[in-house]
């Protein structure tokens, strides 16, 4: 019975570890959806503070997703479809980890890959 009971806790522990975001997968997520428009590339993470990311992060990044949908700049219109799909708003977590993580005010500097 003891066997069985360390079993489900070990299984709840790794479990709700894995269901955090991950600053690594929020990384990812940025070089691979943001840095083809924002050049400046993660450098960009680090022109705004936590405070201004979290305002544009609430509600799994409507208000970010709302300013790229109804931004006129060249190019912003192929970003469209991944701030519409269910797929940011599952990875939103993340990606609000990753800007935390490097805003301007963290004091962190984000690797080069």
């Amino acid at each position: 019975m003891n066997k069985f009971l360390i079993s489900i806790l070990s299984i709840f522990i790794f479990t709700s570890i894995a269901l955090n975001a991950a600053v690594y997968k929020g990384q990812s997520e940025y070089v691979k959806k943001c840095v083809k428009c924002h050049k400046a590339g993660q450098a960009f993470v680090a022109t705004k503070k936590k405070r201004e990311w979290s305002v544009l992060m609430k509600e799994k990044g409507q208000k970010l997703a709302e300013i790229h949908l109804e931004s006129e700049e060249k190019g912003v219109e192929d970003s469209h479809e991944y701030f519409e799909s269910k797929a940011y708003g599952k990875n939103s977590k993340h990606l609000q980890d990753f800007l935390f993580e490097y805003a301007s005010d963290s004091g962190n500097v984000p690797a080069c890959n």
